[in-house]
């Protein structure tokens, strides 16, 4: 290519990596952060078909890290180029992608769209590893429609998502991600043993038996305040269908 063309697809891919005029640097000049940057514009700058981004990311601070998933996402949109993105960042796979794989010990355990990934996993693997998820023991009962009732230890009826054609009696295991799950106060169900502030939401940890504890995500009130303190009795409720039936 021409010089003058050369410094221009240069210029283009420090701009988006955010590092412009820093042509003229040595490797030893920049930082870890800075490093990492300046090889995912040296991926850019060759426009290629395909470009395999192995945790690129991953040495950024949080905001930088967002931005950089935005510039990247606006990047793949401009240029066409596939992007093969390799991520440990739940929020980083759900918001980055248009197609999801999720991989253990060599195999993809299911693959789909964000969407699909996190409110229907296929199984245990999946669920845990996509997101926050209550894993709880429960007894199949009667079908109700598209959905099927399921007890659980301390009472607790759930209508959840079957897979297959589960057999009244049956075993099986529900996961329920706690922003789904809904407190009433002044119940008697469940205890508050545990309240952790974490900005929009407040995470409960409610122990409904012996062996049973919940995880549920609230979020805050307009004054920023939690709804409910460690001790507080409550009810429960889960919408029709919120619990979802997993594989084995």
């Amino acid at each position: 290519m021409a010089r003058s063309a050369i410094a221009g697809r240069v210029k283009r891919a420090l701009e988006i990596v955010r590092l412009p005029g820093v042509e003229q640097k040595l490797p030893s000049e920049l930082s870890g952060g800075q490093q990492q940057r300046i090889a995912l514009a040296r991926a850019i700058v060759i426009e290629p078909d395909v470009l395999l981004l192995d945790e690129p990311l991953s040495a950024l601070d949080l905001k930088l890290r967002q931005e950089m998933r935005s510039e990247l996402k606006n990047l793949q949109r401009r240029t066409g180029i596939t992007f093969i993105f390799v991520t440990h960042d739940q929020e980083e796979a759900l918001t980055m992608s248009d197609r999801i794989a999720v991989m253990s010990k060599g195999q993809i355990q299911q693959l789909g769209a964000p969407l699909d990934i996190y409110e229907r996993p296929v199984n245990r693997f999946v669920a845990d590893f996509i997101g926050d998820t209550n894993f709880v023991d429960a007894t199949v009962g009667r079908r109700d429609g598209e959905l099927v009732h399921c007890s659980v230890e301390g009472g607790l009826d759930f209508l959840a998502n079957p897979r297959g054609d589960p057999a009244p009696g049956a075993k099986v295991t529900l996961a329920i991600r706690p922003e789904k799950i809904l407190l009433r106060p002044g119940g008697t169900v469940g205890t508050i043993a545990q309240a952790v502030y974490v900005g929009t939401d407040t995470n409960y940890e409610i122990r409904l038996a012996d062996s049973l504890r919940l995880n549920v995500r609230v979020q805050n009130a307009m004054d920023g305040r939690a709804q409910f303190a460690v001790g507080d009795r409550v009810g429960i409720d889960v919408p029709p269908g919120a619990a979802r039936m997993l594989e084995d």
